[in-house]
């Protein structure tokens, strides 16, 4: 079920011109030994709601650093700190958006 509406989003996201969380999120996390749903499970779990789960992460994307990271000591010694490149903060926080919503919490439980 999961994994049927994350195909669907990403087909409208694509179909519509956002495929920027595809390129420049996926691409490089997929790799990783902590998938996106268990990152985005620390963020919600450090910064609580939508707005300030939405505001840390602007943030650890523009000023990256260890300390402020939501990751593990031994996941940062390991992978160390991602290079999230420029994106442009328009783009930054599309890719935001996207992946609150593909992954939120709110109206999914029973």
């Amino acid at each position: 079920m999961v994994r049927s509406i994350f195909i669907l989003i990403l087909f409208f996201s694509s179909a519509f011109g956002n495929n920027v969380y595809t390129q420049n999120c996926i691409s490089c996390h997929k790799d990783l030994s902590y998938s996106l749903q268990e990152i985005f499970m620390r963020y919600l779990s450090a910064y609580g709601g939508e707005n300030n789960v939405k505001a840390g992460m602007l943030h650890y994307f523009i000023y990256p650093a260890k300390d402020i990271s939501v990751m593990p000591k031994e996941f940062l010694e390991e992978e160390g700190i991602m290079n999230h490149g420029y994106i442009g903060e328009k783009n930054l926080q599309k890719s935001i958006d996207t992946y609150w919503e593909l992954y939120k919490v709110k109206g999914r439980l029973k």
